[in-house]
């Protein structure tokens, strides 16, 4: 006699949160390499304003007090390298053709199904970091620090990656629509032309020193920038992390109730 048959119903049990997690991660990682159309803009653009910002720009850094403009100008190309990178629309695709709430259905963790997208996040954005990083070798960018400092530079990188990807990912939840997660990277524009891009924080005036002293990718940047030329600076560091730490607690915020909200939807 079958247990259906008996009347007993047969019911999936949960697999655990660690191997839900890499399920989901390892599904979206799998999905990259099939999405070159997102690749390649992410990786041309930060190569595209690296080139031009130095070549129109090195030769009048030094009236702003800026030595190495490459070196100054390598966090930027980072930024835009590692921002607005995420599976959110990869997360639009499962939601609008039913596989997201066949998940629902599923005894899988649901913190999991974010977070094991955001897994695969920083393992890209560190990826997509490599070939910026390796073109300012290129061009001659030295890192006083060394290879932990490095190591560092990179891990900040993909930590600011990592964080704003909550923007993203909450407006993919609450709408389900893939031009409204197209405009989160349009979130990004603004405050990071309103900030140290151009010129140290020294050089600027008016509102424009007073917006970029409140904005948090201005920290960001002299973090990444004092481990290429200045050295261990351990408040540059600080305030490059905490800066992480305040848009991710807001970004993650957004993000985990939209999930919260989609779950009960469901």
């Amino acid at each position: 006699m079958s247990k259906e048959s008996s009347g007993y119903a047969i019911q999936a049990r949960p697999a655990g949160f660690l191997h839900d997690l890499l399920s989901v991660a390892g599904r979206a990682v799998r999905a990259i390499p099939r999405e070159p159309e997102n690749l390649i803009p992410a990786l041309l653009i930060p190569l595209f304003f690296f080139a031009v910002n130095v070549g129109a720009l090195e030769g009048v850094s030094s009236f702003t007090g800026v030595t190495d403009y490459k070196a100054f100008q390598l966090p930027v190309a980072i930024i835009f390298a590692v921002t607005g990178v995420s599976r959110a629309l990869a997360l639009v695709t499962d939601i609008t053709s039913g596989y997201f709430d066949r998940l629902l259905v599923s005894p899988i963790n649901r913190w999991a199904l974010l977070l094991g997208l955001m897994m695969a996040d920083f393992a890209l954005v560190l990826a997509l970091s490599l070939p910026v990083l390796l073109l300012g070798l290129i061009v001659g960018v030295r890192f006083v620090t060394g290879i932990l400092g490095v190591s560092v530079f990179l891990l900040l990188s993909g930590l600011w990656g990592l964080v704003y990807s909550g923007f993203p990912y909450a407006i993919a939840l609450r709408t389900g629509n893939p031009a409204a997660v197209n405009t989160s990277f349009l979130l990004f524009l603004p405050f990071v032309f309103l900030t140290t891009v151009f010129l140290p924080m020294e050089a600027l005036s008016g509102w424009l020193a007073t917006f970029a002293s409140y904005n948090p990718i201005t920290y960001v940047l002299a973090g990444l920038r004092v481990l290429i030329t200045d050295g261990w600076v351990i408040a540059d560091l600080v305030y490059a992390f905490g800066a992480i730490v305040v848009v991710g607690s807001v970004s993650f915020s957004l993000a985990f109730t939209a999930l919260r909200q989609r779950v009960k939807r469901n």
